[in-house]
């Protein structure tokens, strides 16, 4: 393991605690870690789970004033949070849907104190915090609201692609009318930006969806290709993005097509998302670009039928672990060349 001087400090949210999160956290901490991961969680919940897993596990309370330390096998760092009621591994309950809220607040807060260089989020279960009676529509559009970020943009990778959204979770009914000139362009310019300084690309190539089949097949199947993306494009492009599209996506996603871009910029969540997860489910990184603060999750749910079975992968929360420390280690970089 490195030396503690190099080691990044990273809190990690383990999301519903019915779910898989705890599962994948405990399983986890099996293997150590380089860096501190600091779990926000209740303590009791995680030892709940890992007597469950049959997994040993030794937990450490986290000192704010000590310098980050890597993890030993089967220890855990955890910046204390109590449930709200007993938590029964698979079964929901709306008494604990404040505790999930109370979690990602204290998460982000050891972000923007700079106590922590990312966030890593587990999974949680938008209908349950609804059912509270608490408005919830995902953890991209609630780290907005909470670090008052105007635009951010949700993006999920896997080792060979990226795919990055204008609209995430809305109704289809509702998508055309999101489509809007400021709402492509803006997304354009964080993915653009983000590709640049997060991911060291110098030109990154953009391939841009159409919204329509046949990207409106000029006007026949639809307008909003001629009136709104085609011109947010152009304009961008004497501004010195390079930006190809719009593009039908039923052919965007050719291995050819793909060859000659970076990312790809979809206009809905499940015109871009079933390419991506088909191709790396379970090892792809949900990344939020745009935020004051790192910020990655994984790419699943929360798997409640496999909560407190040891059946879980922990694949994706690896990547995503993995994908904060290297965007973290980039700052880094960055801060010390300013």
């Amino acid at each position: 393991m490195s030396n503690h001087v190099h080691a990044l400090r990273i809190a990690l949210t383990p999301g519903e605690p019915a779910g898989i999160g705890p599962d994948l956290v405990v399983t986890l901490a099996q293997h150590g870690s380089e860096h501190e991961l600091v779990v926000v969680a209740d303590p009791d919940l995680l030892h709940q789970r890992a007597r469950a897993l049959g997994l040993p596990l030794t937990i450490r309370t986290f000192n704010p004033d000590a310098p980050p330390m890597p993890l030993a096998f089967g220890e855990l760092c955890v910046a204390p949070v109590k449930l709200a009621a007993s938590s029964v591994a698979g079964t929901l309950s709306t008494a604990n849907a404040p505790y999930v809220l109370e979690t990602l607040d204290a998460a982000i807060e050891l972000c923007q104190r700079g106590l922590t260089e990312a966030l890593v989020t587990a999974p949680v279960h938008k209908g349950v915090i609804n059912d509270a009676g608490i408005p919830f529509s995902g953890h991209t559009e609630y780290l907005a609201d909470k670090t008052a970020t105007p635009k951010v943009v949700m993006m999920l990778a896997t080792s060979d692609l990226r795919v990055a959204l204008v609209t995430t979770h809305l109704p289809l009914a509702q998508v055309p009318a999101a489509i809007t000139t400021d709402n492509v362009r803006e997304t354009l310019r964080v993915l653009h930006k983000a590709l640049e300084e997060n991911f060291a690309l110098k030109d990154p190539r953009i391939l841009v969806c159409g919204l329509n089949p046949h990207a409106g097949e000029g006007g026949h199947l639809g307008r909003e290709e001629i009136d709104i993306i085609e011109p947010v494009l152009e304009e961008l492009r004497q501004q010195g993005m390079t930006l190809i599209g719009p593009l039908p996506a039923d052919t965007l996603f050719t291995p050819r097509v793909l060859a000659g871009g970076d990312a790809v910029l979809a206009m809905y969540h499940d015109q871009g998302l079933p390419v991506l997860k088909s191709r790396g489910f379970g090892k792809a990184v949900n990344i939020t670009l745009g935020l004051p603060i790192i910020r990655t999750s994984v790419d699943h749910g929360t798997a409640l039928d496999l909560a407190g079975t040891g059946k879980a992968d922990t694949g994706s929360l690896e990547a995503a672990l993995r994908s904060a420390s290297e965007m973290a280690l980039a700052q880094r970089r960055s801060a010390a060349r300013r």
